[in-house]
């Protein structure tokens, strides 16, 4: 008899998850609790790297492969980090970060929403709205069976928790596990990138992700959503807007600093208030990245509390695992969130096909999906949250260093290309 998944939680990871074990002919279902295809859509662009494309390419079929390449941002932009006034202290060209010629091995931009959208597609036999999960129990013979506030319940040999950073299912596993608030607040927009915009803004702000690294306090990160490709086309149900438009070009920016340099209050801001803040924050800037800040839609800058997991020690291995969020939380500071939940997918997915193929044990094969998940998942949290910290430092002598050493590198070829070979890994 095959084995049998449930999926709870319909993010990124889940949905690749779900097309993996579909593709591999593994029974599986996906319960998630949003009513509709398109709440919690969240409308901000995200990185693909390597490990993230190469685990969509082995999980999805080669129709879905092909949607996720039409959809991903064209522009073919580098990385730039820079000084508050907008001067160059090192330039990753696109060249420098194509590693590869297979489109496997590459990086992208993707909207999150046409991500979600093409991870929907040829689902609709394997997925359940509205189910919120509430607990589990396993049974006597070693499954497992899922229970919905609807009264609702559901069996299977496996379940997998992927139901993001709040997650029931991890409060049930592992009640110790915790989230932490990091101490780093973030304020984030979007600037569309109308004709006047793109006359008026430099190249680098319109094509390129930056870092801006200043000599005080907090940092700017910048990227480009650029739809050349053929978009998928916005659900006819979601809400109107920019922040959820994903046909739109935009540049989208992150400011970040400690929360105790923000006011205390700042959850309640509406977005013009926000902007002021950065604007106020930021006066010696250069007048490009101002106008960036500025000239962005009030309606898409938004307030984040930065948090993050804390490791966890091994569990015993039973019927229920992790993915994604739901273990390894990270903060949105190294890029790699969405990567690393999509490698869960794709290591999780080819330990169950060698169930299926009688190579291993249940029981085996998630255990070492747990180990290698807990590797590489609490190391990407480690990257992360040291990441957001130096953001939040008001030490300018660890700035200082750090801004000579990426002029070293950009003096230095060799160690670029090092440098450009493990980046956003």
């Amino acid at each position: 008899m095959k084995q049998t998944v449930m999926i709870i939680g319909g993010g990124i990871g889940g949905l690749a998850l779900a097309h993996g074990l579909r593709r591999a002919g593994i029974p599986v279902a996906v319960y998630e609790r949003s009513q509709t295809r398109t709440e919690w859509l969240q409308g901000y662009r995200i990185h693909i790297n390597p490990h993230g494309s190469r685990a969509l390419h082995e999980c999805l079929e080669p129709a879905a492969w092909q949607a996720f390449l039409d959809t991903v941002s064209t522009g073919d932009g580098g990385f730039g980090f820079t000084t508050e006034r907008f001067v160059n202290l090192l330039h990753i060209s696109h060249e420098d970060l194509a590693v590869s010629p297979d489109p496997a091995e590459q990086h992208y931009g993707v909207s999150r929403i046409s991500l979600r959208q093409v991870l929907l597609s040829g689902l609709d036999d394997v997925l359940h709205l509205g189910k919120t999960f509430t607990r589990y129990d396993t049974t006597p013979d070693g499954r497992v069976t899922a229970y919905f506030e609807d009264g609702s319940s559901a069996t299977g040999d496996l379940l997998v928790g992927a139901d993001g950073a709040n997650s029931r299912v991890r409060r049930q596993l592992l009640p110790h596990a915790d989230r932490i608030d990091t101490g780093v607040t973030a304020v984030a927009g979007k600037h569309r990138l109308t004709e006047s915009a793109l006359a008026r803004l430099p190249q680098q702000l319109t094509r390129d992700a930056n870092l801006v690294i200043p000599a005080g306090r907090g940092n700017l990160f910048t990227a480009v959503w650029r739809h050349d490709r053929a978009t998928v086309a916005p659900d006819a149900n979601l809400p109107e807007g920019f922040l959820l438009d994903n046909t739109a070009d935009y540049t989208f920016w992150a400011y970040a600093d400690a929360s105790a340099q923000f006011p205390s209050d700042v959850d309640g801001y509406d977005g013009e208030a926000l902007t002021r803040l950065i604007l106020d924050r930021t006066p010696d800037w250069s007048a490009e990245l101002r106008d960036l800040i500025g000239g962005s839609d009030p309606a898409t800058v938004n307030v984040v509390r930065i948090r993050s997991a804390t490791p966890v020690d091994p569990w015993p291995t039973g019927p229920v695992t992790l993915l994604g969020d739901a273990i390894h939380n990270m903060t949105p500071m190294a890029g790699i969130g969405a990567n690393t939940a999509l490698r869960d997918a794709d290591l999780l997915r080819r330990q169950l096909i060698a169930v299926e193929s009688g190579l291993l044990s249940q029981a085996a094969a998630v255990a070492e999906y747990e180990r290698q998940m807990r590797d590489y998942g609490f190391a990407a949290v480690k990257q992360s949250l040291r990441n957001a910290r130096q953001a939040a430092s008001a030490n300018r002598f660890g700035r200082t260093m750090f801004r000579t050493v990426l002029w070293t590198m950009s003096a230095v070829p060799p160690l670029k290309r090092r440098f450009a070979r493990s980046f956003g890994s």
